[in-house]
């Protein structure tokens, strides 16, 4: 469905053009139908260039984005229209995603002008509330409201909901419950689970290892703009084999651990260098590691 191939993005940096930044650098992965993809790193690693390039946000600098075999670069118009009816992504800050001096279900209004201008009234609204229902919001709890009177789960679920009146095939969630309280992340993550078995492929960018383990099937590990680790999420949490993914889930504390004991984070190695050389290399069935480690195997 969705497949990556060599993706580069450069940014230029510096006072007139001084230089560039290698943000994502030669990132390649696919996303099948009812599949979810973790893509995990720290921040500044390229996890959300990746998903702004994905949703034509920002421009591949090198490489390209395709869509059922279609290179999405070259979509203008209808064509893009279509691919945006099929693609959409929900953000870390569901606030942003609104203005607040209009009410929140002004998204649905903008919707329904862009792709339902032929739907009668009385359809609309039965898509609208079946929509709804399928994220669990009462329409009396949240239509007619301005974004302060909701909560920022109730606006995430908007958020996807709008989505879902398109009946989408990809979603691209960028830390879309890190700002969310404890209980409502596990409704959204349920919410994504049962999306999953309906067929909907899922890119799920995070920077916390706990929630890729727990979500997805595939699971990609993201450092300085490149992967050095992918493969099934099991075969990469049950056996790390780059030094950076070894780090990482060193660094997650255990609810038997003592804040006293936990000192520092285990050192990274050469974890101010960037991964520039190598390529990934599957050790096994479905787990590439970066080969420009001598540590990988180990």
């Amino acid at each position: 469905m969705l497949k990556l191939d060599a993706c580069c993005k450069t940014y230029r940096v510096g006072a007139f053009g001084g230089g560039e930044l290698l943000a994502v650098n030669d990132v390649s992965f696919e996303v099948a139908p009812g599949e979810v993809v973790s893509l995990i790193g720290e921040s500044g690693s390229g996890k959300s260039t990746i998903g702004k390039m994905i949703l034509r946000l920002l421009r591949v600098s090198r490489g390209a984005i395709s869509f059922e075999g279609e290179d999405i670069s070259a979509l203008e118009g209808r064509q893009l229209k279509e691919y945006y009816a099929n693609v959409q992504g929900v953000f870390q800050d569901p606030f942003s995603s609104y203005n607040p001096i209009f009410k929140a279900d002004r998204v649905f209004t903008m919707l329904r002008h862009a792709y339902f201008s032929g739907v009668s009234t009385s359809e609309w609204n039965a898509k609208l509330e079946r929509s709804l229902d399928e994220v669990s919001l009462n329409p009396g709890d949240v239509l007619g409201k301005y974004p302060h009177q909701l909560s920022g789960g109730q606006l995430q679920r908007l958020l996807i909901a709008r989505a879902l009146l398109l009946d989408i095939r990809l979603l691209v969630a960028d830390e879309i419950i890190s700002m969310l309280d404890a209980s409502t992340r596990i409704d959204v993550l349920n919410l994504l689970g049962e999306l999953k078995g309906r067929g909907l492929g899922i890119l799920f960018i995070t920077h916390d290892l706990s929630l890729g383990n727990y979500i997805s099937d595939r699971t990609m590990i993201l450092r300085h703009g490149r992967v050095v680790e992918m493969g099934a999420t099991t075969r990469v949490f049950d056996n790390p084999l780059h030094p950076y993914t070894k780090s990482l889930l060193a660094s997650v504390p255990q609810l038997h651990t003592k804040w006293v004991a936990l000192g520092h984070p285990p050192s990274r190695p050469e974890d101010e260098g960037v991964e520039t050389g190598g390529a990934l290399v599957e050790v096994e069935e479905d787990h590439f590691v970066l080969s420009a480690t001598s540590e990988v195997g180990r």
